[in-house]
């Protein structure tokens, strides 16, 4: 059991390579629990693939990952390095920028399918609290449909409820609002910030959203060509940026 103030993820001296491009050049970072950190910056900045890292969709070339204490290094996977990253992402809630949900299955199915089959779950006892989930976004009665019946902001809040089923420690969000219409991007945020505010849940979130970070956010990371380039609270970055580069940044999205 993680305690608040703990850190739920430790990332040290993280490069990531593809081929001869380095995308992440030595990335340190730590979030705690109950922290919700932003991640932010231009396209290409190496964010996403950064939080691929920390659940090893991505392999990290170098450098270490810690979360939940499951400490792994960069570089080959092993068949025992292979079992530890199962284990790691049990640990680690995603939610991408397309919904990835499961088109043959209902609302309810896709969200008791992690419980279910990865954690050896009896379905009679996940049910409940599947339901409890959908509720808590926002869809319980939504639990027999299809995803297709869906909109794409009701699909993403399943994907959201289905990561939190497997009880992670830390939630990482990356760009989930992006493929959305404008109009349905406001019932995720709303979803995301009462997982801040009601359940104290850890969050790493890449976003364009600057609203959501200035009202949620303990702290922002700004990326920069594969650097942390600047990091503080929102009040710091927002009102006293110390790096043009953030500056132009925030103008143009602001």
């Amino acid at each position: 059991m993680i305690h608040d103030g703990e850190a739920v993820v430790r990332v040290e001296n993280l490069h990531k390579y593809f081929g001869p491009l380095e995308v992440l050049r030595g990335i340190d970072l730590k979030v705690h629990a109950g922290e919700v950190v932003v991640i932010f910056g231009r396209s290409g900045s190496g964010k996403s693939t950064f939080l691929r890292c920390v659940n090893f969709l991505e392999d990290p070339t170098e450098g270490w990952i810690e979360v939940a204490g499951i400490r792994l290094e960069g570089g080959h996977r092993t068949r025992t390095k292979r079992e530890e990253i199962r284990k790691l992402r049990t640990h680690a809630g995603m939610v991408f920028q397309q919904f990835n949900l499961f088109p043959h299955m209902t609302t309810l199915q896709n969200v008791m399918e992690g419980p279910v089959t990865v954690k050896g779950q009896d379905a009679s006892t996940v049910k409940p609290a599947a339901l409890e989930l959908l509720a808590k976004v926002g869809l319980a009665d939504k639990a027999d449909e299809y995803p297709i019946r869906l909109s794409g902001g009701q699909q993403q809040r399943v994907a959201i409820a289905r990561a939190l089923a497997m009880e992670p420690d830390v939630m990482l969000f990356d760009e989930p609002t992006s493929a959305l219409d404008p109009e349905l991007i406001g019932e995720v945020l709303n979803v995301m910030k009462s997982l801040a505010t009601d359940l104290h849940m850890t969050m790493m979130v890449v976003t364009h959203e600057m609203g959501f970070a200035r009202e949620v956010a303990n702290r922002m990371c700004f990326f920069d060509e594969g650097v942390i380039l600047e990091e503080g609270t929102p009040d710091e970055i927002f009102a006293h940026t110390r790096f043009p580069e953030t500056r132009k940044f925030l103008d143009a999205v602001l």
